[in-house]
């Protein structure tokens, strides 16, 4: 188990459910906490979505690190559509950041001032339901990289070459 935890491809897959998982789990959980209006029930959907929404920065380090042994074990397509899940992670990295953001500042900021707390909470919903989206748009070509039996269609064309663009910037 050792040498697999040192790679740095295995920790970005270990990492990628909370991401994908735990996020919508504490979307759900802020949903009710809030129509609810339980200030603990908040705090806990809260920090649920705070730690899974700041795991994209151990994701992204991680892809980012493993990027290079992932291409060379992917054939052809597989490899394009890496390129696109790059592409992809490194254009919406910044969603899950601030949604991560909008947590902390939801669970900080009542403290001090109470009335912010209904406002920052249905802000940090807003923010980790479009996270959730951006997840799945961002891991739809993932599943793609190493599983030809998901490859229904070809990497789109425009975005291979946005991406293919972006990597050489």
């Amino acid at each position: 188990m050792t040498p697999l935890l040192q790679q740095p491809e295995y920790l970005h897959v270990l990492v990628n459910p909370v991401l994908t998982h735990a996020l919508p789990l504490g979307v759900l959980a802020l949903i009710v906490a809030i129509s609810l209006r339980h200030r603990a029930a908040i705090l806990v959907a809260l920090v649920v979505v705070l730690v899974s929404a700041a795991a994209v920065w151990p994701a992204v380090h991680y892809g980012e690190a493993g990027a290079d042994r992932v291409q060379s074990l992917a054939d052809g397509t597989g490899g394009q559509w890496l390129k696109i899940h790059a592409y992809r992670a490194g254009r919406w990295a910044w969603l899950f950041s601030a949604t991560a953001l909008a947590a902390a500042a939801a669970i900080l900021l009542p403290l001090r001032w109470p009335r912010l707390n209904r406002p920052l909470a249905l802000l940090t919903l807003v923010l980790a339901a479009a996270a959730c989206a951006a997840g799945a748009y961002i891991a739809y070509p993932a599943g793609k990289i190493r599983h030809r039996e998901f490859r229904h269609t070809p990497p789109p064309p425009a975005e291979l070459q946005k991406a293919e663009q972006a990597e050489e910037d």
